[in-house]
């Protein structure tokens, strides 16, 4: 009718709607993919670095900041259990807990080694290296879940100094806390507050949530492709490349999305990996 009538202000209107609503439709159907038991819940993401010392120490905490950078674009908010720093640069380990509708759900996409080639910062002589890192995430498991009790005389609480940045209080006191589950031989840390409570709080979430996965995978034997994920942190077990020399490229492997926006990607603009990796998980499930 708009343009029967040359009337180009409603046709605008039209068009502008149009494209809400088909934004909103894709919105729906990208949350239809995500039915898991525990997609709806905030995610413990871990990073661990490769062979290569400071080269792949550097890439683990480029991918923290990507994680993070993405938290921020989808508006969840990120905090730190557990950081250990690298020698040199960069992190031995991060454990990071993602608050935010569905964030277990988009971010088991990630779960497996990603791989970066780069002309590397730390090589005087400008030589391109290859570097990987390891992601991992779980579920968050609530204190009030029925399905994991911690039994206190199962578990071993020890107290220790934490070591690197902190301030005077963490280096100087016992704040950092190890706590290992007996039966399963399950041990977390965290050392990244002030207070022993509040480490200890945070390392109890990262138990409930290994031993969560360890009774998952009893229960269900499909997900052992969660296990799958942990193998050797080299060639040939990489889930997504980044490529930044001798050209950009990001490519995921396993469903062949790509793009040459590796800034981007880095800034935290994985959603194009997400959506292709829930899709496909989907109609390979159908």
């Amino acid at each position: 009718m708009a343009e029967m009538e040359n009337d180009e202000t409603s046709l605008e209107l039209v068009v502008n709607d149009l494209k809400e609503v088909d934004q909103k439709i894709e919105e729906l159907e990208f949350k239809k993919m995500l039915s898991g038991k525990d997609d709806h819940k905030n995610a413990i993401l871990t990073i661990h670095p490769g062979a290569g010392g400071t080269e792949s120490q550097d890439w683990a905490q480029m991918l923290m900041r990507m994680y993070e950078r993405w938290s921020e674009k989808n508006k969840m908010n990120v905090e730190i259990l557990d950081y250990q720093d690298g020698e040199t640069a960069g992190i031995k380990s991060v454990s990071l807990e993602i608050k935010g509708e569905y964030a277990f759900g988009y971010l088991q996409a990630e779960i497996g080694v990603h791989r970066l080639v780069r002309l590397s910062p730390f090589d005087s002589n400008q030589r391109r290296h290859t570097s990987f890192a390891s992601v991992f995430v779980l579920p968050e498991i609530e204190d009030d879940n029925s399905e994991i009790v911690i039994n206190p005389s199962e578990i071993r609480i020890d107290t220790y100094r934490a070591s690197g940045a902190g301030g005077q209080h963490v280096n100087k006191t016992e704040s950092a806390i190890r706590i290992t589950h007996l039966p399963t031989n399950t041990v977390v840390t965290c050392q990244t507050q002030r207070s022993q409570h509040k480490n200890k709080e945070s390392a109890m979430k990262l138990l409930k949530s290994r031993l969560y996965e360890q009774k998952l995978k009893e229960e269900r034997k499909e997900l052992a492709v969660l296990e799958d994920s942990k193998s050797e942190i080299g060639f040939g077990s990489q889930i997504r490349s980044y490529v930044f020399h001798p050209y950009q490229l990001v490519k995921d492997h396993r469903t062949k999305e790509e793009t040459g926006n590796t800034q981007g990607v880095m800034d935290g603009g994985i959603d194009l990996f997400i959506k292709a990796f829930l899709s496909q998980r989907k109609h390979t499930n159908l």
